[in-house]
């Protein structure tokens, strides 16, 4: 890992996507930690990852797709397994379809003094036994840095709802920023409206918290402001990595604009939380117009 202290920590499942698009299969790096880093540090934020691969040919392709955006990984990420797949079929209408081979058991993990942002989620927050470990990181981090979770359910993997719905709230309770898509809090919260589910989650403590509801754009809400914006319109490739890009993008607009001190204390103006929601579509809308997980360059979300 770097010798300097990285700005931002991320912990979850890095593995490779092997994607099926009709008769045409190819293999690249995944995962939605994974892909929030990778995301983080092509925008210029010195980004750690903390996930589990294996010392096999597909652990090396994501090491040097990682290293290609300047994600330092953690020398813990290493171990004797092989490294996770998933597998996602892209639907008619663009969407992907995933299904999953992964094992997550990280052991205990440890975040360098001085980091600012810690961000986890998805399958590394809801799979035992590695979720008890994101948990307590996340507990022992509280007072130290900005927590940032996406739960990015997948129901394949962890199919209990109250199980998962657990993990998540506990987790939630101690970020400062929560971010879901729609298809996450309809699935977590059946027949709960948009706001509702919001409402919940800044009640459990969240500062921040933004629901994605793809070509629609985002709600994003703090105690006292609530803000609904649109997507710009985009001729969509494809929808993988988006809700990745958008929260990638989220949390270098709120590094970059220095409000991490600001949200640890729970204050976010209405300036901005709209700033920082324009820039996580902007980031969204990037990726959605390329093949694959493919995030902004500063000069492409500038642009």
């Amino acid at each position: 890992m770097t010798s300097t202290t990285p700005t931002a920590f991320v912990v979850g499942e890095a593995l490779v996507d092997i994607v099926v698009d009709g008769d045409e299969h190819r293999e690249h790096a995944g995962g939605s930690p994974m892909n929030v880093a990778y995301g983080l540090a092509r925008l210029g934020v010195d980004t750690a990852l903390r996930a589990q691969l294996g010392q096999d040919a597909r652990g090396r392709a994501i090491e040097e797709h990682l290293a290609g955006a300047g994600v330092h990984l953690d020398p813990a990420t290493f171990h004797d397994g092989s490294t996770s797949t998933a597998v996602a079929t892209i639907q008619a209408d663009r969407t992907a379809r995933y299904d999953f081979d992964i094992a997550w058991d990280p052991g205990a993990i440890e975040v360098p003094a001085g980091v600012r942002l810690v961000h986890t989620g998805s399958i590394a927050s809801a799979l035992a036994p590695g979720s008890a470990a994101v948990l307590a990181l996340f507990e022992a981090n509280r007072g130290s840095a900005l927590l940032s979770f996406d739960p990015n359910v997948r129901p394949s993997i962890t199919p209990s709802r109250d199980d998962v719905l657990t993990t998540v709230d506990a987790l939630a309770s101690l970020a400062h920023v929560v971010k879901m898509s729609d298809e996450d809090a309809e699935w977590l919260h059946p027949g709960v409206s948009l706001d509702e589910v919001l409402d919940r989650y800044l009640g459990l403590g969240a500062v921040v918290a933004a629901i994605t509801r793809g070509g629609e754009g985002c709600s994003i809400a703090t105690r006292e402001v609530r803000l609904t914006l649109p997507s710009l319109p985009v001729d969509v490739v494809d929808t993988i990595g988006a809700g990745d890009a958008f929260m990638s993008g989220l949390l270098f607009a709120i590094l970059s604009r220095g409000l991490d001190g600001p949200l640890r204390e729970g204050v976010l103006g209405e300036d901005d939380l709209r700033a920082v929601a324009a820039t996580a579509l902007a980031s969204a809308r990037v990726t959605v117009s390329r093949a694959g997980a493919n995030p902004p360059t500063p000069a492409e979300l500038a642009a």
